[in-house]
């Protein structure tokens, strides 16, 4: 009888099994992998071939489950497997390392089982297949769904840990706006003074806040790009715009180029806008007062390059792609949630684009935007003004 054949031979099928899953393991997790899963299973395949061969075989239900399964915690396979399944997860196995375990343990029995010329009958083999498949089948069950739970966890937690990080960073710039106003109102002070500029910092402050917030609501929504062909001297005259308060803010100078009135851009410009708007905060942040941020637009074969630079005094360590990982903060100024760039980076390609950083040792780092080359009539662009440049 083959349960017989499996007490007898129960070291030497784990021992097989050993050194299949050993070729795979991850370092310390294998004695558990082993007493919670091929261990267990064997005995309790051998128990449900024994019921099965004595007065009252409908009771190896009990210990193996129907064909085609049941509820998790029906039998003992199930209860054991679904344990299995979790504790696989909990010490960083795969879903194809779950399955190879209980076909380590199919394979070892067969073919020890023709080694030592020990015949199944078609109901032993019958039996055989039931158990694997109610063990598997629960194992995996129980494995996605840990696995989601666990990813629905992490998900929920690092959203909220950005939503209170939000909050406190909103409530900074809009409580330091509130106090400015309230003592502009009082007269003592004028709208010019530095009581004013702070009042200028919290609203710059928060007009960017919420400006990369909406375009990493839409990044992560999967929103349909708003697609519009427009001038790229146009988007940089608005850009320069928009920056000119907060350099005057930061006590920095921003330099914009000439752009070729010719030149355009095919893409979504509020998020493109945006874009800009995290470089060139990034910009001021680590430029030194009365330092310079240059903005050039141009042409470079078939594409449109726009740089960014500033005047930081280079990177340390020269390693400009760690900059775009989300959360990442250089330097002593630690305002921001540190998704600026992460940003950025993720909008420009959404427009079908590249957003790279280059280090200039002793003088700082310059962040160029690429984008696929387009044209526009003279009479629908316009030459900005570089009277600051």
């Amino acid at each position: 009888m083959l349960y017989r054949f499996l007490q007898e031979h129960r070291a030497e099928l784990i021992a097989r099994c050993r050194a299949k899953v050993e070729a795979r393991a991850h370092a310390g997790s294998l004695a558990r992998e082993l007493e919670h899963g091929v261990s267990l299973f064997l005995d309790q395949l051998i128990k449900t071939l024994q019921v099965e061969q004595g007065s009252l075989p409908g009771l190896s239900r009990e210990v193996s489950g129907p064909s085609g399964g049941g509820r998790p915690n029906a039998s003992e396979i199930g209860t054991s497997a679904t344990a299995h399944g979790m504790e696989l997860l909990q010490n960083g196995f795969t879903v194809e390392e779950l399955v190879h375990d209980y076909g380590d343990l199919c394979q070892a029995i067969t073919d020890l089982a023709l080694a030592n010329d020990v015949p199944f009958t078609m109901e032993e083999f019958r039996t055989l297949n039931r158990c694997l498949d109610n063990a598997i089948a629960n194992a995996i069950t129980e494995y996605a769904y840990q696995h989601d739970t666990l990813q629905a966890d992490r998900q929920a937690d690092a959203y909220n840990l950005r939503l209170g990080q939000f909050a406190h960073e909103l409530r900074n710039h809009l409580g330091t706006a509130t106090l400015a106003v309230m003592a502009l109102k009082t007269g003592r002070v004028g709208v010019a003074s530095a009581t004013g500029a702070v009042l200028d910092r919290s609203l710059v402050n928060l007009r960017n806040l919420i400006d990369r917030s909406l375009a990493e609501v839409r990044m992560n929504s999967g929103a349909i790009l708003q697609q519009e062909l427009f001038s790229l001297a146009d988007f940089i005259g608005d850009v320069k715009a928009a920056g000119d308060l907060e350099a005057s803010v930061r006590g920095c100078n921003l330099l914009v180029g000439e752009v070729d009135a010719q030149l355009a851009v095919d893409g979504d410009r509020d998020l493109l806008f945006s874009a800009m708007g995290n470089l060139l905060q990034n910009a001021f942040k680590f430029t030194r007062p009365g330092g310079d941020v240059r903005v050039q637009a141009y042409a470079a074969g078939d594409r449109v390059m726009i740089d960014v630079g500033d005047e930081c005094g280079g990177l340390p360590g020269g390693d400009t792609e760690a900059m775009f990982a989300p959360y990442a903060q250089a330097g002593e100024d630690r305002s921001g949630l540190g998704l600026g760039l992460s940003i950025s980076r993720r909008s420009v390609e959404a427009n079908h684009g590249r957003l790279v950083a280059r280090d200039v040792p002793g003088r700082g780092c310059v962040f160029s935007i690429d984008l696929p080359r387009h044209a526009i009539a003279a009479s629908q662009g316009r030459v900005l003004d570089t009277s600051s440049a």
